[in-house]
């Protein structure tokens, strides 16, 4: 990067944009910071039409942990704050840094081709753009993923982005598909409003409470003694399966065919609570749609009148065709793309642990590389040599399960460490005061 190079483009104004625009700003690198919204927030901003946001949302980690670096969530925030709290925040957070002006809203990024290491960049407006490098933050929750099941459906069907108000759900039978965190949220409206509400999995999971001991669950995971993970798993295990909330199998849950840490945890025992009382009933894995009924693998059938598939998403960036947007992401540290030395993608992985603090150490990574092409080549070619084929160990030794979303997963305490040691050798260039 000479003094005269175009700026680096951030693609999206959520968590991880703002992030990556505070550290290149720190650094004095120009950049630009594009966003398809309103404004900063990403999918935080219930009234964007295509958010996946919900009327009953609310952070799974906990106000405490979960904050920007070196700006803390309010204290008068509750242990778990609600979607509209966290979209204030995340706003506060840029009208900070000076960077709620420097969004410019409502700017759709169609293409992005590499020529060199420089990027031309096509809107939907139809203007053009030339970019030093590309830095994606899209996030990964705006493209549905709709499994392929046999057969026809007469009832309504819709996808768990387009689950707002479980106002729809009243009068209804409601059968929800998918235990994520969002499929256990969705459940339990459906539990309090629908006529009758099943949820379907495929498998056993495990459900850890929001609270222990009367703590935030990952406040009391912080406060103990950090333990070998084979060591870790044995106790978090018996603790959640022996004292706090017991044999699955009484709610009618299948046991959970993996070790209760090698799995995102299910932050939700509401579940439980619906199941208890039969409000909620579980069903395993859908068979085949029957017209008005749906007929699950365990030969049982039941009518049906809406169908919500919590089935996630894809992780997809049409404007990157060209680099291969549409495919599953090889990439250096979850962030890197490994031949593309311009090309990062931030907020992409899947943690245990509150994204925030790490969307900023990427940020710092990530500005670091760019200070360095122009005033370190010598760390920054470092970088690019690693990166080629170098794969750490960012799961710590912890076998997840061999999902989609797992493909991306990192333990937060092992990312944070190698974040930090990879910022230590290319982030050599100083920062620029602000």
């Amino acid at each position: 990067m000479r003094p005269d190079s175009p700026p680096v483009g951030i693609v999206g104004a959520g968590p991880a944009g703002l992030c990556a625009a505070v550290a290149l700003k720190a650094r004095g690198i120009p950049f630009e910071l594009v966003d398809a919204g309103d404004g900063p927030g990403g999918i935080w901003d219930i009234s964007r039409a295509e958010t996946p946001m919900y009327e009953a949302a609310h952070f799974i980690s906990s106000r405490t942990q979960s904050g920007f670096p070196g700006f803390p969530m309010p204290s008068g925030y509750p242990d778990y704050p609600r979607h509209d709290q966290i979209l204030r925040y995340i706003r506060a957070y840029a009208d900070h840094h000076g960077l709620t002006d420097r969004v410019e809203s409502r700017t759709v990024v169609t293409r992005a081709t590499p020529v060199g290491d420089r990027w031309h960049v096509e809107f939907a407006s139809g203007g053009t753009r030339e970019w030093s490098g590309v830095i994606v933050a899209t996030g990964t929750t705006w493209h549905p993923n709709l499994p392929r099941v046999p057969g026809t459906f007469d009832g309504e069907q819709m996808h768990a982005c387009g689950f707002k108000s479980p106002e729809i759900f009243r009068g209804k039978r409601v059968l929800v598909v998918g235990g994520g965190n969002s499929g256990a949220d969705i459940a339990c409206e459906a539990a309090r409003h629908a006529s009758k509400a099943f949820i379907s999995l495929r498998r056993g999971y495990h459900f850890v409470p929001k609270y222990i001991f009367g703590q935030p669950a990952d406040v009391f995971a912080h406060a103990g003694p950090q333990l070998p993970p084979w060591l870790e798993e044995k106790v978090f295990g018996v603790l959640i399966n022996k004292v706090l909330v017991g044999d699955l199998k009484r709610y009618g849950l299948p046991k959970p065919d993996h070790a209760i840490l090698r799995s995102h945890p299910i932050m939700n025992t509401q579940v439980l609570h619906y199941l208890g009382h039969g409000d909620l009933a579980y069903r395993p894995d859908v068979a085949e749609l029957r017209g008005s009924t749906v007929r699950f693998v365990d030969g049982r059938e039941e009518p049906i009148d809406l169908i919500v598939w919590a089935t996630g998403y894809q992780r997809r960036f049409p404007f990157l065709e060209d680099v291969g947007g549409d495919q599953k992401l090889d990439l250096y540290l979850e962030l890197f793309h490994r031949s593309r030395h311009t090309l990062a993608f931030m907020g992409l992985f899947e943690t245990d642990g509150a994204a925030y603090e790490l969307f900023g150490l990427q940020g710092e990574l990530v500005a670091a590389y760019f200070d360095a092409r122009r005033s370190n080549p010598a760390a920054a070619a470092r970088l690019d040599a690693v990166r080629a084929t170098a794969r750490p160990d960012l799961h710590g030794g912890r076998a997840y399960l061999n999902s989609l979303r797992h493909a991306y997963y990192v333990r937060s305490d092992v990312y944070k460490r190698t974040l930090h040691s990879e910022l230590r050798t290319v982030g050599t260039a100083e920062r620029q005061p602000h």
